[in-house]
């Protein structure tokens, strides 16, 4: 015997269905679409991850995560009269769902340490003592390490970072970009401004209430680090260094505009105590690979010069603009990038048509082992070789999380990004 349904049975199972289907349509529409979170077609290798977690936090400078996953921010220019952001996740869902925010001064440089937040204003470093989750205990009080640094106004950024031995080592860089007497093409001969920056100063950690009388010079020549850090591999502080500026405004029968388009290299230097990186009196020619005597004090863009300046360990394009440094630590990421830097540039390049990206280098031995690569590129949002509008975000802090995640902010829309494997 067949089996059979009558038409007004079938009729109202056809209706059931299509009532199911348009109820399946509606369940599936409801939900808001989640926010595009590679809005600038962010470019990363394959295998990994970015998503946006916070955004619109105005001018982020570097950061430091908590063994909780907090993330804390410090910024150049205050919003709601605030320097400091604090943003948690706790939901656990990848979004910050709260953020606090405190401190009067905008700055640069923040790091966890031995139970405290250290971070800086431009003109001194200062610290919250936190308790076991490492979350702030008084955010109304901090405490003063070291203040009256000097802060001119331009390349004031005070980043620091710190060894296992309590000691505090604080960017100080050069208002001054060739130190130049005002007006003239004539360098300042000696460069009185190496007293007191173009280097990175030493102090204690764990003392309160330094000047800048308390701290001793720890490498001089530096122009202007804002990317440094402690690699607790190698135990020593390894720096990314802004180059210094125009060739052929005073030197035209040396340099053309190209040359101060492409030259001199960013660089990347370990250095110890009592090394002079060289500024003002040379700079790296990433071209002819060697240190170049600056215009300023006699040089012509052929002799070299300063033979007690160290070399750097690598050389970047100019104008790049390294402004953080970070070691990978975490085991999240491949293999390859064990114990390699990431660098945060904020800048573009005129020679390579490209910028506004976070670079790799690969280490062995403490010590770099081949050429740099981009890891992260197209934070700009546009081609830089045919621009067609304005930048859409520039990176500029670095931070490792608790499971190996790596954190990238920037400081033109206030986004910051988390890069996982």
């Amino acid at each position: 015997m067949k089996n059979t349904i009558s038409f007004p049975l079938l009729k109202s199972l056809s209706i059931i269905v299509l009532l199911g289907s348009l109820t399946t349509q509606c369940k599936q529409k409801s939900p808001e679409k989640p926010k595009p979170v590679n809005e600038t077609d962010i470019v990363i290798p394959e295998g990994f991850s970015l998503q946006v977690v916070a955004e619109d936090l105005g001018n982020l400078r570097h950061m430091t995560v908590s063994k909780n996953g907090d993330i804390y921010v410090n910024r150049s220019k205050l919003k709601n009269e605030k320097g400091i952001i604090l943003l948690k996740d706790t939901d656990n869902d990848g979004k910050i769902d709260t953020e606090q925010q405190f401190g009067n001064l905008p700055g640069t440089g923040i790091l966890i340490k031995n139970g405290y937040l250290y971070t800086s204003s431009n003109s001194g470093v200062y610290r919250y003592k936190l308790n076991e989750n490492e979350e702030i205990i008084d955010i109304e009080n901090p405490e003063n390490i070291v203040d009256g640094l000097a802060d001119k106004g331009r390349d004031n950024a005070k980043s620091f970072v710190m060894d296992d031995n309590a000691n505090i080592y604080v960017t100080i860089g050069s208002w001054n970009d060739s130190c130049r007497e005002e007006g003239t093409g004539n360098g300042i001969m000696p460069c009185t401004i190496l007293d007191s920056a173009g280097g990175i100063w030493q102090f204690k950690a764990d003392k309160l209430n330094q000047s800048f009388a308390d701290g001793k010079r720890y490498a001089t020549g530096v122009k202007n680090a804002v990317g440094t850090a402690w690699n607790y591999k190698t135990n020593s502080l390894f720096a990314v260094v802004h180059g210094r500026g125009a060739f052929h405004d005073f030197y035209p029968e040396h340099y053309t505009a190209k040359h101060s388009a492409e030259l001199p290299a960013e660089t990347l230097f370990e250095l110890h105590e009592g090394d002079d990186a060289g500024w003002p009196y040379i700079y790296y020619d990433q071209f002819k690979k060697k240190n170049i005597l600056a215009p300023e004090y006699g040089g012509d863009g052929e002799k070299t010069g300063s033979e007690n300046a160290i070399d750097p360990l690598m050389a970047f394009p100019a104008h790049l603009a390294p402004n953080d440094l970070l070691f990978y630590t975490g085991t999240m990421f491949p293999e390859k990038y064990r114990n390699g830097a990431f660098i945060a540039f904020h800048g573009q390049s005129p020679e390579l048509k490209k910028g506004y990206l976070v670079a790799f280098v690969p280490f062995k031995d403490g010590k770099p082992n081949g050429n740099w690569e981009i890891f992260a590129d197209n934070f700009s949002g546009i081609d830089l070789a045919n621009p067609s509008g304005p930048i859409q975000h520039r990176p500029c802090g670095l931070a490792q999380g608790p499971n190996g995640e790596l954190y990238v902010s920037e400081d033109l829309k206030g986004t910051v990004y988390k890069i996982t494997y």
